[in-house]
């Protein structure tokens, strides 16, 4: 049986928030990297559903069609999308999922409202050594300089600059599908990947209290720092998948899903 995909609107931090939903059963609020959207979840929504998962993705402010924030905003304010997105549904308190840029929205969020935080999940975390920050940051401010040209230049110059942040892609359909996603975000593509490296997740990492999970790929482009968290914090659950890019949840939609059931159960 074909589970169905509902869409709705909440009000958020910065507006309204855009939001898929899928099953029924323990609620898990999902957050993608950026710049892309909720398109993200979709080829795992269906099968979380089906293991008794109530699959909730979210479009992060500024991002996919949820309305975008008036100023960069941190990493603390992003983490405000979550509480709204729980009220919009009436729940208590649910699971958190983040990948890359949402593992960090979601390790803020457990740690501003652990009261409605049941476990964490955090795919491709982002402990970084100042060094390493710096060099994010550099390489991520071209951002800034992003907007459309008459020829169409600035299409295959993002296309190419996405290309060459993994040694190897393996999904072209998914590549393209992120690609034209991310160009929602317009001119202000550069705020979540700005809050990114002002934020210190190898600290916020040290203070989690509440049952969390490593979900890392060996093909990612921050695999190692995926393994680093491993080693800051050995009291974690971990699992890995072989191989896969950036985009790992359409390469391997069901060992994605089932390594997240898994832990949630």
């Amino acid at each position: 049986m074909r589970i169905t995909h509902k869409k709705g609107y909440a009000d958020g931090p910065f507006g309204q928030l855009h939001y898929m939903t899928a099953g029924t059963g323990q609620p898990l609020v999902m957050t993608h990297q950026s710049p892309d959207s909720m398109v993200q979840f979709e080829p795992v929504l269906g099968l979380l559903a089906a293991q008794g998962i109530q699959a909730i993705a979210v479009d992060i402010p500024g991002y996919g069609m949820s309305d975008t924030p008036d100023h960069p905003p941190s990493i603390a304010e992003y983490a405000q999308m979550v509480p709204a997105i729980l009220d919009q549904l009436g729940l208590d308190k649910a699971h958190l999922l983040g990948h890359h840029t949402g593992a960090l929205i979601m390790t803020e969020a457990a740690l501003q409202y652990p009261d409605r935080v049941g476990k964490l999940v955090l795919n491709g975390p982002l402990p970084l050594s100042d060094e390493e920050r710096a060099y994010f940051k550099e390489m991520m401010a071209v951002e800034k300089t992003w907007g459309p040209k008459w020829d169409g230049s600035h299409l295959s110059e993002q296309w190419q600059f996405r290309y060459n942040a993994m040694p190897e892609w393996t999904d072209l359909a998914a590549f393209n599908t992120h690609f034209v996603h991310g160009l929602l975000a317009g001119h202000r593509v550069w705020y979540a990947h700005d809050a990114v490296f002002d934020y210190k997740h190898e600290d916020a990492i040290a203070k989690l209290a509440c049952p969390t999970m490593i979900l890392a790929n060996t093909g990612d482009a921050i695999y190692a720092q995926s393994r680093r968290t491993a080693e800051l914090r050995p009291d974690f659950a971990y699992a890995e998948l072989e191989g896969g890019s950036i985009d790992i949840i359409d390469e391997q939609p069901q060992a994605w899903s089932e390594a997240v059931a898994a832990f949630l159960s």
